[in-house]
């Protein structure tokens, strides 16, 4: 008689190796969840995937506390040329913003990264890895799933996420639909070590005899993507064919050192629904895009920011568990806008009708400066702005102690990270200066004067905090006046400011999630009816 194992109940288990995976289970390890991540290879995957990290990514990395091993692994501000058949210049991106705190541009070698975050586990006893452990079967329970493993071992779990890629077995065993579009050609991947171009920027040829694109990466490792046509795919393995590709990039593909090369295929798909019960998509299980716009890794880890704060506070009993709704609520919108935003850029580069690609190049020529500056800064990027879950919406103040301005709502939008000071004037990027999780924040004003001690205790109970934030100068009064309790946080002036944001808008207050979303917004006076508002929004219990 086979005897069947149960392994003990994990708080959540993640299926998936993944960046996604690892991220999520590194915010949920600083949080002390306990975590299964299961991997159906035997090691991380070697070959890198995606080339670009954004500044929304390191953000999270930061939040993670793995920013400064991650860094090393990146070019920061890496600008991309998009150019036609004839190198001429169609477009630049080159974001010099720190509106979050980092380099908007990032190249980087992904398998370096994963290896960071799989080694950011060892911090936390209450996360366990396995490799070679592959998920055949998914069973929910009322307050939990039952997953059957490939060896018959039975593994339990209050919550599962699956990481586990664009082909998910977890989505597919759902029947969840994935709906979108498969390009027609398929692409070749060719990393090059010790870099025979040697320039940092990257370039992306909308060339119409073949598309491709050439990047140059961290530790001298150049990327080159090209684009294959009907029945190439076959000489991928040809080494030969591969260095012919190259020849009208480099003096001499003979002395090229190829590290590999893959072929691959470009998607542009999003699942139907993000969340069945208690299993829940993220990364390329929920959504794949093409790879011109440099968003898949981007998003993913946009999902496991999302999520993790939220599985953390319903696993620790700081929320209903209504709040794992607002997942899907707020990441499907950003989600099929990267998407769309990807595909489109995707089509435009990669037009082979001579026709067609004329046309781009005569809009290209007409535009604008502004619209040129616009490509620059890269305002073609949509920016997460979440209309429902865990948001409060407050009208506009009528208060004639304000001047009568148009001026966007935040709610919802992600908050700013310019340099400021800790209570003592050290200067460090906001998020350090604050701490992580709830923030309940204020211009000038001692938020303990501003909100009931039940609200003010349950902050404390979720692992949030008050902060005051002061001009710089103001320093060493507040300290000898700040309430017990509340961190105080130093504005250093100047256009990127906090003071300069709070001047920007008609609003004393702000409550800020912790994955730094803006969830609700106020004057100071509104600020302890409007804490319990978003209190009830989260479901903190």
């Amino acid at each position: 008689m086979t005897q069947i194992r149960m392994t003990p109940t994990s708080d959540v288990l993640i299926i998936g190796a993944g960046p996604v995976g690892l991220t999520l289970a590194n915010l949920l390890g600083q949080q002390g969840v306990g975590v299964l991540l299961v991997e159906k290879g035997d090691e991380l995957i070697d070959y890198p995937r995606a080339v670009g990290i954004d500044d929304e990514a390191l953000r999270a990395m930061q939040t993670a506390e793995i920013v400064d091993e991650v860094l090393p692994h990146t070019i920061p501000d890496q600008k991309i040329y998009m150019v036609n058949g004839d190198r001429r210049i169609l477009s630049e991106v080159d974001p010099t913003t720190r509106e979050f705190g980092w380099p908007r541009r990032n190249g980087f070698v992904q398998p370096l990264v994963d290896r960071v975050l799989l080694e950011g586990l060892e911090r936390f006893p209450s996360v366990t890895v396995r490799f070679g452990t592959e998920v055949t079967d998914l069973l929910e329970e009322a307050d939990g799933v039952v997953a059957t493993l490939a060896d018959g071992e039975k593994v339990r779990a209050r919550w599962v996420v699956a990481a586990d890629g664009g082909a998910s077995p977890t989505r597919k065993r759902l029947g969840i639909s994935f709906e979108g579009e498969t390009r027609p050609t398929d692409g070749l991947v060719i990393d090059v070590a010790n870099d025979p171009v040697g320039t940092p920027h990257a370039v992306f040829g909308g060339d119409p005899t073949r598309s491709y694109a050439s990047i140059s990466l961290p530790h001298g490792i150049r990327r080159w993507e090209f684009t294959l046509f009907e029945g190439e795919e076959a000489n991928a393995d040809d080494e030969e064919y591969v260095r012919s590709l190259l020849a009208p990039h480099v003096p001499d593909p003979s002395k090229l050192e190829i590290i590999r090369s893959r072929v691959y295929r470009h998607h542009a798909r999003v699942a139907g629904t993000f969340k069945v019960g208690r299993i829940m998509l993220a990364g390329d299980a929920a959504h794949v895009m093409p790879v011109v716009g440099g968003q898949g890794w981007n998003s993913g880890i946009r999902d496991a920011f999302n999520l993790g704060w939220k599985l953390a506070a319903v696993v620790n009993g700081h929320a209903g568990e209504a709040l794992l709704d607002t997942y899907e609520q707020e990441r499907l919108g950003h989600v099929a806008q990267m998407v769309s935003v990807s595909l489109g850029m995707a089509k435009e580069m990669t037009d082979h009708d001579p026709a067609a690609a004329a046309q781009r190049d005569r809009i290209a020529a007409n535009r604008t400066p502004e619209e040129r500056e616009a490509q620059k800064r890269q305002a073609f990027k949509p920016q997460p702005k979440f209309d429902r879950g865990v948001v409060v919406h407050t009208p506009l103040p009528t208060s004639k102690s304000l001047p009568a301005r148009d001026v966007p709502r935040m709610a919802g939008s992600i908050f700013p990270q310019p340099q400021a000071t800790d209570a003592a004037g050290v200067e460090m990027r906001l998020d350090d200066a604050t701490g992580q999780g709830w923030r309940v924040m204020m211009w000038n004003n001692d938020p303990a004067k501003f909100v009931t001690p039940e609200k003010a205790e349950t902050l404390a109970r979720i692992g949030g905090r008050l902060v005051q934030v002061v001009p710089k100068a103001q320093l060493p009064w507040v300290r000898e006046h700040v309430s017990e309790g509340v961190t105080v946080v130093g504005d250093l002036g100047g256009e990127a400011s906090l003071q300069a944001w709070f001047d920007a808008r008609p609003v004393g207050a702000l409550i800020v999630r912790p994955d730094h979303v803006v969830a609700a917004e106020c004057l100071a006076q509104e600020l302890d009816e409007v804490l319990g508002r978003v209190y009830e929004a989260a479901s903190i219990l």
